[in-house]
């Protein structure tokens, strides 16, 4: 089927690498440790029950307080280019405060650094010529919290963002068409099985967090810098994933898709 596709572009072309990059770039776990010394997974294993529902109450609802920010403040009017630090200052002051108490105040700091991160994700997509006041790219933005963690039936480069994409496609498919007729509030069934499947996946990116911020060896290392960390890493994978879509609207997704898989093909990651 492949081979009926017309291949893209060459400056496209270069624009996918790009985007493969971005959304290829070393983990958060990866990055979270080399700011605090020690490695994520090793603490993961020793986290205690109480702590990971915690973890797991404090991810649904920043998703949950996500949705009603794309529902209610996001909109097409801002002007120019995306405003990357002036969120990364904001949510490093959250993560400073939020730091300070440690993983209870990750249910006060983490709704407030992650309403702040879908701005950030609305005006990437926006720079990369989406309409955030359409409901498709509210809950596009909202998929972006999906893309920040790999589980471990993930196999692969393409696997990792394809294969998130299709596992949320059903739910994004019924809110689609559920928020096309006024986006009301989140209680709706389709809303709630799109939250729960963002959540499940925005919980891992969000424990290796928590993880890092109550580390022994954090000395160092303050929230806000953790924050920073936390918030670059999803706009890289807001930009790649923007970049991915633009050129899905320009030349359909089986070419964007065919040419991913082709550069999959020829560029192995080590």
């Amino acid at each position: 089927m492949t081979g009926l596709v017309r291949a893209l572009p060459e400056a496209d072309q270069a624009e996918l690498e790009r985007a493969r990059r971005l959304l290829e770039s070393p983990g958060l776990a990866m990055q979270l440790a080399n700011v605090i010394g020690a490695p994520i997974e090793s603490l993961m294993r020793g986290l205690p029950g109480p702590a990971s529902r915690l973890v797991d109450k404090a991810a649904r609802k920043a998703v949950e307080v996500a949705f009603e920010a794309a529902r209610r403040t996001l909109r097409d009017d801002s002007p120019g280019d995306a405003s990357l630090r002036l969120h990364q200052v904001a949510v490093a002051g959250t993560g400073a405060v939020g730091g300070f108490f440690g993983l209870p105040g990750l249910l006060v700091e983490l709704p407030v650094t992650t309403a702040t991160m879908l701005r950030s994700i609305a005006d990437i997509a926006r720079s990369e010529g989406a309409a955030p006041g359409e409901p498709e790219t509210r809950l596009d933005c909202l998929q972006v919290l999906a893309l920040g963690g790999t589980r471990p039936d993930d196999d692969g480069a393409e696997s990792g963002y394809f294969a998130t994409r299709a596992a949320l496609a059903q739910q994004v498919t019924a809110a689609t068409r559920y928020a096309a007729s006024g986006m009301g509030g989140g209680s709706a069934p389709a809303i709630v099985q799109l939250v729960n499947g963002i959540a499940g996946r925005f919980s891992i990116p969000v424990t290796q967090k928590a993880l890092a911020q109550a580390a022994p060896l954090v000395g160092a290392a303050t929230g806000a810098t953790l924050n920073l960390i936390f918030m670059r890493h999803f706009q890289s994978a807001a930009r790649g994933h923007f970049i991915v879509r633009r050129l899905e609207r320009l030349h359909g997704e089986g070419a964007v898709r065919a040419a991913w898989a082709r550069r999959v093909q020829d560029h192995p990651k080590r």
